[in-house]
């Protein structure tokens, strides 16, 4: 049988992983809504530039406003949350942001390679990526 401290501590293991779910759960979904936002304000900017294309200048500058952004809202949450001070919420933040800002460059990088790129880092020319039919080259219906 156990002990009134065992039940205690399993409750609490089981309660400390609630914690941490709803601490997941809201940052993830905080970090989509931002994703969301985001890149909605990048792409109304990007459509108003003179030079089209996404080069690594504007791929880091994505990548780094879009993390920056999430740091600035995250943070004070989690300090919060955690009864921490803004400092050592950062500091707890540091090791993902540094992961993540890698992570949405390379990301996105790949996801333009794939899909091609959005209409508002298009050149003119450029075929729309619905009409391009890769693997079948001159094929047309």
């Amino acid at each position: 049988m156990r002990s009134a401290s065992m039940r205690r501590s399993a409750s609490g293991r089981s309660g400390l992983w609630t914690y941490h779910w709803a601490t997941c759960t809201a940052t993830s979904a905080i970090a989509v809504l931002w994703n969301l936002l985001f890149n909605w304000a990048f792409e109304h900017w990007e459509s108003r530039q003179t030079v089209r294309g996404r080069n690594v200048r504007r791929r880091i500058a994505h990548a780094v406003g879009f993390e920056g952004g999430l740091v600035v809202i995250l943070v004070p949450i989690l300090a919060w949350w955690f009864g921490i001070s803004l400092w050592q919420a950062f500091v707890m933040d540091l090791a993902l942001v540094i992961f993540f800002l890698g992570y949405t460059f390379v990301f996105n990088w790949m996801f333009d390679q794939l899909f091609g790129l959005p209409a508002s880092a298009a050149r003119a020319s450029a075929t729309p990526v619905s009409a391009a039919r890769p693997g079948k080259p001159g094929r047309r219906r």
